[in-house]
């Protein structure tokens, strides 16, 4: 029976499907037998290249990224404890209050346009430090990409990190798409991070081309201390882990995560441009790595999501969100914006 054509999606780089580099890569791992829960070579082999490549002390892999944000802010806060991050940060919007309800701590917002922060932001939330009233900040948290699909340039990661420092709070910084950062600033992976003050990292892969693989990297090693004990009881221990870490594997091998990054930016860039050629069609931020913000006349919208799905991110202001994905073609933008100039024209 003929069946239709895969739907072709910008919606998220969530709904693409598994590099194929990395399938080979799982099913080569699929040979055998090995021990279980992260005891097997894979895994050790492929912690050490991350903690390398990260320019880490301690590299442990999980398999959500909510896993991992709450996991390494596990690391420096307690329940009595704030967390300032960006009111669009993800651990803030997007993932159920799992910070607040697995470690007990605050999140303490900064109103951030652009979704980057500011010591001046962050030093709104500092009036109450020895105040047993008040939750007390012991880290900031950065999403790297931002929510808005914009990049912190080293210098203002490090300007945050020395601020924070400053002030006795560690940095926790969500890197679910730290590869598309890279492959904007042309900069490695170490320098993204360890070399700039973050204390803990979440780096993703799922959302650039892996499925449920994530790892936490700790700059410090002492910060790591009992984490295989938390790890398991955050129920993120894995125990066919082999096949999480071929997927880091695949990812570090010929550069394949700044491959993907970087195909995944170019797309974005090219529907950047050509949707802000389209009158009515506003962008509402630059676009850096592989997202594009535009907002969209109200009455065209339902009928462009039938051509190629996409989120509504603000409903009053019709401001859409389009994520391209490592598999994101040409021929997927020349459509779409095809669609887009149709629909717009009639």
């Amino acid at each position: 029976m003929a069946t239709a054509p895969p739907r072709r999606a910008l919606s998220s780089d969530n709904w693409a499907g598994i590099h194929p580099e990395i399938l080979t890569a799982i099913a080569a791992a699929n040979v055998g037998h090995a021990p279980s829960y992260g005891e097997d070579d894979y895994t050790k082999s492929v912690v050490r290249k991350l903690r390398d490549e990260l320019g880490a002390e301690e590299v442990v892999l999980v398999f959500t990224g909510t896993g991992a944000n709450v996991l390494g802010l596990e690391a420096l806060v307690q329940s009595h404890n704030a967390v300032i991050c960006a009111s669009t940060a993800h651990i803030f919007t997007s993932e159920c209050g799992a910070a607040e309800k697995h470690i007990g701590c605050k999140l303490l917002p900064v109103p951030a346009a652009n979704g980057k922060i500011t010591p001046a932001g962050i030093a709104e939330h500092l009036h109450h430090l020895g105040n047993e009233h008040h939750a007390q900040p012991a880290a900031v948290s950065l999403s790297q990409v931002t929510e808005y699909g914009t990049v912190y340039s080293p210098d203002e990661v490090q300007v945050i990190a020395d601020f924070a420092h400053a002030h006795d709070m560690k940095v926790h910084m969500d890197g679910a798409r730290l590869a598309n950062a890279a492959a904007f600033l042309g900069r490695p992976l170490h320098e993204m991070a360890s070399s700039l003050g973050v204390d803990v990292l979440s780096f993703g892969g799922t959302k650039n081309g892996a499925v449920a693989a994530e790892a936490i990297a700790f700059f410090d090693g002492k910060l790591a201390r009992n984490f295989p004990y938390r790890r398991m009881q955050a129920m993120q221990l894995a125990s066919k882990m082999r096949f999480v870490a071929a997927q880091f594997d695949a990812l570090l091998t010929n550069d394949l995560w700044l491959r993907s990054a970087t195909q995944a930016n170019r797309m974005a860039a090219r529907l950047g441009r050509e949707l802000s050629s389209i009158p009515g069609i506003q962008l509402t931020q630059k676009v850096e790595a592989n997202e594009v913000f535009a907002i969209l006349p109200r009455e065209h919208v339902a009928r462009l999501q039938d051509k190629c799905a996409f989120q509504v991110w603000v409903e009053e202001t019709t401001e859409a969100r389009f994520v391209a994905s490592f598999d994101t073609t040409d021929d997927d933008i020349t459509s779409f914006v095809q669609s887009v100039r149709n629909v717009m024209s009639e």
